[in-house]
C-alpha cells in the first residue's frame, strides 16, 4: 500500500497536463516573435491597421499619354506616314505653284480688262478738239486710277481665295490637286475662319518686306526641329499641313 504526498491530505495523485495527441510540443513563449508555418497567412497584431502608400500629389497619370503629340482627331495621333502624316515640301511647293497659276490667271484677265478700257478712253478724246490734251491726261489719270484698282481686287480675290477655302474646306484648289490639307494641330478638323485668318496674315505681313519675308515664311518648315514640318504661320495659328493620302 502506498501513500500519497503527505502534503496533499485528500491523498490524490497530481493532475498530470494533457499530452498532446499528434505529438507536438505547444509553441513556448519567448523573447522573439514566432513565425507562421509555411502555408498559413499571418495574423496581424493588435494596433491599427496598416495602410497602403499613399500615392504623391498631382493628377494620376495615365498610361500610354503622349503630352505634346499632335492628334489626328479626338483619342488619335498624327501617324509618321500616310494619311494624316506631315505633308512634304514638295507636295507644299506643288501646291503654292498651282494656286498662284489660279491667281495669275485672273489677275491677267482683270488687268487686260483694265487695259481695254484705259486705251478706249484715250480713243474717245478728239484730236480736233481745244480739250484734246486734257481729256487725255484725264484718261491716262482714270487709267492709273484704275490700275491701283485692278491691283487691289487681285489681292483682295487672293486674300479670300486662301482665307475663306482654308478656314471652311481646309485646302485650296492646289491643295486638293496634291492631296494635302490644312487642320486644327490640337483637334485634327478644319483650322476654322480664325485660325486661317491667322494663318494667312503671317503671310502678308511677311510679303510686306517685298515679298522675302513670304519666303521665308513659306520655306520655315525647314527650320522646324520637331519633324511635323511647321511654318511660323502655322505655329502662330496653331494649324498642321498634312496628307490625305
Amino acid at each position: 500500500m502506498s501513500f500519497g504526498d503527505p502534503n496533499n491530505p485528500y491523498g490524490q495523485q497530481p493532475q498530470q497536463p494533457p499530452q498532446n495527441p499528434y505529438g507536438q510540443q505547444p509553441p513556448q513563449p519567448g523573447p522573439y516573435p514566432q513565425q507562421a508555418p509555411q502555408g498559413v497567412p499571418p495574423q496581424q497584431g493588435y494596433g491599427y491597421p496598416q495602410q497602403q502608400p499613399a500615392q504623391p500629389y498631382g493628377y494620376p497619370q495615365q498610361q500610354g499619354q503622349q503630352y505634346g503629340a499632335y492628334p489626328q482627331g479626338p483619342g488619335g495621333h498624327f501617324p509618321q506616314a500616310g494619311p494624316g502624316a506631315p505633308a512634304s515640301m514638295g507636295r507644299r511647293l506643288g501646291a503654292r505653284l498651282i494656286d498662284s497659276v489660279l491667281i495669275g490667271i485672273i489677275a491677267s484677265i482683270l488687268t487686260f480688262a483694265g487695259i481695254i478700257g484705259s486705251v478706249s478712253s484715250v480713243q474717245d478724246c478728239d484730236p480736233a478738239a481745244a480739250d484734246y490734251s486734257t481729256c487725255v491726261n484725264d484718261a491716262s489719270s482714270n487709267a492709273v486710277g484704275a490700275s491701283f484698282a485692278v491691283m487691289g481686287a487681285i489681292y483682295l480675290l487672293a486674300f479670300l481665295y486662301e482665307w475663306l477655302m482654308v478656314g471652311t474646306v481646309g485646302a485650296t484648289l492646289g491643295k486638293m490637286a496634291v492631296g494635302i490639307r490644312v487642320v486644327n494641330a490640337e483637334t485634327g478638323g478644319k483650322p476654322g475662319l480664325g485660325g486661317a485668318l491667322v494663318r494667312y496674315l503671317i503671310v502678308i505681313a511677311g510679303a510686306i518686306a517685298c515679298g522675302i519675308g513670304q519666303i521665308l515664311v513659306y520655306l520655315s518648315p525647314f527650320w522646324d526641329k520637331s519633324g511635323r514640318l511647321q511654318g511660323w504661320h502655322d505655329k502662330a495659328a496653331k494649324t498642321a499641313v498634312v496628307t490625305n493620302s
